[in-house]
Parts: C-alpha cells; sequence; structure tokens
C-alpha cells in the first residue's frame, strides 16, 4: 500500500492544527509527494516549498504511515529543542489520538507508559524520535530507517562544527534497509539556503504543470514579473482583477479557471521525466523508468485553495510600498513564504583573492620587526590540529607568523604530546631575538571535548585556554569563565579547568573590519607569501547577513556554502581572544614601546644574519606589560552535574 492509499483510508485532520477537522482529502498535487516518501526505490525526498501548500500534514501521514503499515523507526528533527516540543503538542499527539489505525500500534497501556514522552514515541514494532537540530548531541545514538528535517532552513548551516544536519541525519539512517531522508523547507538567504543545496543535489527536480484552460498547452503557474509577459497580471491596486497569463498562448485565466483544471496537471522534471497517477516515474515518452534516488518538487502558495490569488497581491503589494520607504523584511518574507524562493541579501563578505594578492615575501614561522607578541589559535578536528599563530605589534597591527596542520588523533596522548611540543617552537625575530607563543586558546567544541579538557587541565601557568565559541550578538571577545571539573560529590572544584566563552560573531566583525583596512598600521593584517590558498578561502568562508532574532532584525556570520571549512577564521577568532587574555587591546603606546625596547632594539632588520645555534635554548618570552592591576578572572560556576560535560567521550 503506497502512503496515498494509506493517507485517503486513514488519515485525518486534527482541531488543534487544521482550518477544518475532517478525514483527509488530498489535493490534486499531493498524492505523487506523498507516494515518493514511500517509495523504497527513492532515497531522499526534498520538497522546497512556500507556506500553506499542507508540507506538514504529508509529513505528519508518513509518520503515521511509517509507524502502522511499514513499522520503522523515524526520527524528525525540528529546528530548535522548543519547535519539536511544540510540534509534539499541536501536530503529532493530536494525529495518534485521532487517525484510528494509529491505536492498533500505539494501544492506551502505551500511551500511559514512561516511554511516551516529548522526545520519542514507541509503538509496537517501532520508534518515533523528536529532536532539536542545534545541538550536536541530538543526532547520536540514534539508527533509524527514515530521517525527518522539518524546516531546513531553520536549522543552523554547521551544528557546532559537526557538520550540515542533513550530513548528520543520514548518518543516523546508514545501516537501514530501505534508507530515507525526507527533508522540507520555505528557503531563505540564496547561496546559504540548506533547502537549495539539497534541491539542487537532487537527481531530478519537478514542477506542477496545469494545462491552460484556454489552450491546453501544460505549464508551472509562476509569479512573473513586471518584465516578463507571463505570470500574474493585475490592474492597479485591483487585486480582484488578478489573471495568471499563459506563457504559450498570452491569455489570462483566473484562481476559478485554474480549479477547473487542476485535477489534470502533472508532476514534470526539468528533463521531461514525468509520474503518473500511480506514482509510476515516466521518460519524457512516456515509458515506466526507475525511480530517481533523489528527488526535489517545488511549488509554492498560488497552487493551494488554502488562500486565493487576490491576497497574494495583496501580500506583495503592503510589501512593495514599505520596501520603497526602505522596510524589505516584508518582501524578503514574500519572497521566502509565498514564492518560496530564496532572497538574495546584499551579504558583508571579504575576498579571498584580493587577500592572497597583498601577501608579503616575509617566510612563515619569522617575526618582522614588528611583531612583539605571539599568540596562537587552535581548532581540533577528527584527525588533525589545525594552529594558526598571530604576531602583534604596535596597535594590534598582525602578522600571520605560521598556518600549521598535525595529523593526529585526539584520542591519543602522543598527539597532545605533539601539539606540547609545537607550542614550545621558537620564532626568529628580526631584531635577533627567538620569541616563542605567550597564550593560546584551544576550541573545546566537538568529538573530543573531555581530551580536550585534559590537555588543558593545569596550564594556566602557559596561558592556554580552553574556549567554546558563543555567537549571540554583542558577546564580549573574552567573555566569562566556568569550572568544568567537580568531585565525587558533585561539588565545584575551584582550581579545576576553566571553560571560556568567545563572543564569536564579536570577534569576526573585528577581524572583517581589519581586512578592510588597505594600508599598514594599527588593526592591519600582514600576510606571509608562505601561506597556501586554503588558509584565505577559509579566512573568508563566512559572510554576515541580517537575520530575525528574539529582538528584531540581528547581523551574525554564516557560512557561505554548507560544509565549507572554515578553519583559519576560528584559529583567527580564538589567536584574538587570546591576545585579549593579554590585554593587548588595552595597551596605551608607553606600554607598546615598553615592549619594543625589549623585543626589537631599534638596531634594524637582522633576519639576513645568522641564526643562534641553538634557538629553543636561546628564546625568550616576551612578557606582556601589564595593562591594568591584576584582577581576579570572572569565573561561573559549572552546573551541579558530577560527571562535567561528557560529549563526545565515546565519539559519537
Amino acid at each position: 500500500m503506497s502512503l496515498s492509499q494509506w493517507s485517503a483510508d486513514h488519515f485525518y485532520l486534527s482541531a488543534e492544527s487544521s482550518y477544518v477537522e475532517q478525514r483527509w482529502e488530498a489535493f490534486p498535487y499531493q498524492p505523487a509527494i506523498l507516494d515518493a516518501m514511500s517509495n523504497d526505490d527513492i532515497q531522499e525526498v526534498v520538497f522546497k516549498k512556500s507556506a500553506r501548500v499542507g508540507y506538514t500534514k504529508m509529513i505528519l501521514a508518513a509518520m503515521g504511515y511509517f509507524a502502522h503499515h511499514r513499522r520503522r523507526n523515524q526520527c524528525v528533527w525540528q529546528p530548535t529543542d522548543d519547535d519539536a516540543v511544540e510540534f509534539v503538542k499541536t501536530e503529532l499527539e493530536p494525529m495518534l489520538r485521532d487517525v484510528p489505525a494509529m491505536a492498533t500500534v500505539f494501544p492506551a497501556h502505551m500511551q500511559r507508559s514512561k516511554d511516551n514522552t516529548l522526545r520519542q514515541k514507541v509503538f509496537l514494532g517501532s520508534t518515533l524520535h523528536v529532536r532539536g537540530g542545534k545541538a550536536a548531541k541530538n543526532y547520536r545514538r540514534l539508527s533509524v530507517d527514515v530521517a525527518y528535517l522539518d524546516e531546513l532552513d531553520g536549522f543552523d548551516n554547521d551544528v557546532e562544527k559537526e557538520g550540515s544536519p542533513p550530513v548528520l541525519a543520514r548518518k543516523r539512517i546508514e545501516g537501514a534497509t530501505f534508507p530515507k531522508m525526507i527533508s522540507g523547507s520555505t528557503p531563505k538567504i540564496k547561496g546559504f539556503s540548506l533547502i537549495e543545496g539539497r534541491a539542487e543535489e537532487a537527481d531530478e527536480t519537478f514542477r506542477f504543470n496545469v494545462p491552460c484552460p484556454h489552450c491546453g498547452k501544460e505549464h508551472v503557474i509562476s509569479w512573473g514579473g513586471k518584465d516578463k509577459p507571463h505570470g500574474f497580471k493585475w490592474v492597479g491596486d485591483d487585486v480582484e482583477s488578478v489573471l495568471h497569463i499563459c506563457p504559450a498562448c498570452g491569455v489570462g485565466y483566473a484562481q476559478s479557471d485554474y480549479l477547473n483544471v487542476w485535477t489534470l496537471g502533472r508532476w514534470i522534471s526539468r528533463n521531461g521525466m514525468w509520474i503518473d497517477e500511480a506514482g509510476r516515474f515516466r521518460s519524457p515518452s512516456g515509458e515506466v523508468v526507475r525511480a530517481p534516488r533523489a528527488v526535489c518538487f517545488e511549488i509554492w502558495t498560488a497552487y493551494s485553495p488554502m488562500t486565493t490569488w487576490a491576497q497574494i497581491v495583496r501580500e506583495f503589494l503592503s510589501a512593495q510600498r514599505k520596501a520603497k520607504a526602505g522596510d524589505l523584511s516584508e518582501l524578503k518574507t514574500f519572497v521566502n513564504t509565498t514564492l518560496g524562493e530564496t532572497w538574495e541579501e546584499e551579504v558583508e563578505k571579504a575576498d579571498h583573492e584580493q587577500l592572497m594578492g597583498r601577501a608579503e615575501p616575509y617566510p612563515l614561522r619569522t617575526l618582522p620587526l614588528g611583531v612583539l607578541v605571539l599568540t596562537a589559535g587552535i581548532d581540533v578536528q577528527d584527525d588533525r590540529f589545525e594552529i594558526v599563530v598571530y604576531g602583534w605589534g604596535i596597535g594590534e597591527e598582525s602578522w600571520v607568523a605560521d598556518h600549521v596542520v598535525l595529523a593526529a588523533n585526539p584520542a591519543s596522548a602522543d598527539s597532545w604530546a605533539q601539539l606540547d611540543a609545537y607550542l614550545e617552537t621558537a620564532f626568529p625575530h628580526a631584531g635577533g631575538q627567538m620569541l616563542r607563543i605567550e597564550a593560546s586558546a584551544i576550541d573545546t567544541q566537538g568529538h573530543y571535548t573531555h581530551q580536550v579538557y585534559n590537555w588543558v587541565r593545569g596550564k594556566d601557568g602557559r596561558r592556554v585556554y580552553g574556549v567554546r565559541g558563543d555567537p549571540a550578538a554583542g558577546k564580549p571577545i573574552k567573555g566569562k569563565a566556568s569550572r568544568q571539573d567537580v568531585n565525587y560529590r558533585g561539588v565545584v572544584i575551584k582550581r579545576g579547568v576553566k571553560l571560556w566563552h568567545v563572543g564569536t560573531d564579536t570577534a569576526k566583525d573585528l577581524i572583517f573590519g581589519r581586512l578592510k583596512l588597505s594600508e599598514p598600521g594599527p588593526g592591519f593584517m600582514h600576510f606571509s607569501a608562505g601561506l597556501g590558498e586554503a588558509f584565505y578561502q577559509q579566512l573568508t568562508a563566512e559572510v554576515r547577513v541580517v537575520q530575525k532574532g528574539p529582538r528584531g532584525d540581528e547581523y551574525r556570520w554564516i557560512k557561505r556554502k554548507a560544509g565549507a571549512r572554515n578553519e583559519a577564521l576560528d584559529c583567527t577568532v580564538y589567536a584574538i581572544f587570546a591576545a585579549h587574555a593579554l590585554d593587548l587591546h588595552r595597551y596605551t603606546r608607553p606600554m607598546w614601546d615598553q615592549l619594543v625596547d625589549r623585543v626589537a632594539p631599534r638596531q634594524g632588520d637582522l633576519l639576513g644574519g645568522p641564526l643562534p645555534a641553538n634557538p629553543s635554548a636561546d628564546a625568550v618570552r616576551a612578557e606582556p606589560v601589564p595593562a591594568v592591576a591584576p584582577q581576579p578572572e570572572p569565573v561561573e560556576e559549572a552546573d551541579n552535574n558530577w560527571l562535567g560535560d561528557t560529549s563526545g567521550w565515546l565519539g559519537h
């Protein structure tokens, strides 16, 4: 039995989340989508959509179908934990209550069971998990047959640096006999939309075609635009006059005419493949062909009878008036949620090729005269440590002193010893000194949190900081620290390891502001000719965009493309944190001058001469000058959890 047949026989629209409470009656464009969801030859179904097309009801029907008819384990991820709870209360639980067939796999005694929670529903023969999508731990320890990503563009593009939501969800279905991933969303920002990315990777993308009521030619219903001869047209502000102009014959027809022919519509791909009434895939010439592995369906509000074409035009005119007054928010919402298209945002970004072009001819691991202090940022990956060392000069002018990738297994003590050895590297300075790294910051997020804590523990004297990024707007680059170690009674150990919070977006604002500087001096960033192109690509892997936040529009830094590597940028953030830990941002000119006298006596550039025979033995630390009287570091107590943060212990 296909999903469309099961839905016709069993599915029900509940009062809590439907305009009307009644048995399910599919719109003509819905059966093919439902049958693609239940087709075992199809491993991925992508639904790039607007609002008001019935997507949520279709995935609810799929959940009921796979639990009742197929007995398959499932997991649905929502953008946040709160979204997951709301989905369970307003959509899932009413469906389980009102669809009679579900009582056979979810009887009353199981509904009262402790296993029936907001995070999972245990049926006879299968389980449905419900999770929020922001935490990497919510993708672990799950083995399911069907994975749903609902409102995918509401997710973070990279979940706590462990990968994109589709990548993490796909790992949960890898062992299934018939793996299935279903993702749907209204798209958001062009170039950063996760659902757009899934659509681009689909084998076939289908759009719903209907015959023109006048000439009979099949075509998609499109918004068009003022410069296009087809699409929606109306007279002045008279929204009731709206017609859709057929691209074939040029004759307009009303929504009532469309509703008379929409039952004759069919899904046709850009390559001419189409889907028949039985859900079979056919070639352009009509032969039955094997279903694609991944399919995408694109549809927007005009196809749905749940709104009127006049209302769509009314929404557009309202958004257009506000846009002319400088407020683009309503027009952006119209493009995303009504047209089902991405919004092309004006973004702030840096050009990696332009930065490469200004590289300077100093070798890596050598320090020009302007460098007075070294800090390092360290990023931990599953198979390597990535390290960027910055040299700091007067007014926080900076030089990239090194970029190194250490092949490593963070679960191995030998790898941490290798990292220790690197951080003791002595760098030859043009003034004749050998400088070492004064402070370093290492990311604690990811699969190896416990190992990072073990390595950082006891290194306060070496100014080694374990850090965790906080992307919230307005957070200080160097935030507060919290103790992570507790004893067997759950009491915080006062001298235990500290976790420092980094205002990542604040740091990135600073970095990209400095990258715009064109002349050497305070804040300017210098790059060595020894750096490879990958460094610049990673440094510029993110862009600054406007996103809706709890307090209105907020600027956020997001990756240009899901999955893009940004280790050099992260390491730069951590190196800046380490510089702030040394109070370099508060140095006055006399303080910098003291460092100049210690590190780079005014005797010219000596790098051309011979180096000391034993650089490490002769190396000195250019102790920074205290900017202010020493203050106790702000420390927050850890949660009363005797295990502390155990994420990543088992590498899941």
